[in-house]
């Protein structure tokens, strides 16, 4: 059904959806008839956060963005995970911040260091828009 598209399933994915599942359900129950689960669903949220960040680390996320058809699989580790991948808030909190690559090197929807895009995704060269006339402060010109 899928074959053609990388869906992202990682292991630090499934785990921590299982994990903010899990603690969401013990929220609802705590919420309902049981008052402690209300900090312990929550704990169990924070702590989905956390074991999803540093499986993400060690290598079993992704980076942003499609992978190579051979890394779809969701027990392919990312080796690139060890010097981090451009654009990741999570790499960036751990301190891992990769050498920006030369543009050339990189592919269309790329993103740079600090998140920002360097080239859409369509490839194509972004081309300044001409400047905007200045719009006037409402009650100056007529309507």
């Amino acid at each position: 059904m899928h074959e053609d598209v990388d869906l992202g399933h990682t292991l630090a994915g499934w785990t921590g959806w299982a994990l903010a599942l899990t603690g969401t359900a013990v929220a609802g129950v705590g919420m309902c008839v049981w008052r402690p689960g209300i900090p312990l669903g929550l704990a169990i949220c924070a702590l989905a956060v956390v074991v999803t960040w540093v499986l993400h680390l060690v290598g079993w996320g992704k980076p942003a963005g499609p992978r190579p058809r051979e890394q779809w699989d969701w027990r392919i580790r990312d080796i690139e995970a060890r010097t981090g991948h451009p654009g990741c808030a999570g790499c960036r909190l751990a301190g891992r911040v990769p050498p920006p690559a030369a543009a050339e090197d990189r592919t269309p929807g790329d993103r740079a260091p600090d998140g920002g895009a360097l080239r859409p995704a369509g490839g194509l060269p972004v081309v300044p828009s001409p400047a905007r006339p200045a719009v006037p402060p409402v009650g100056e010109g007529a309507l």
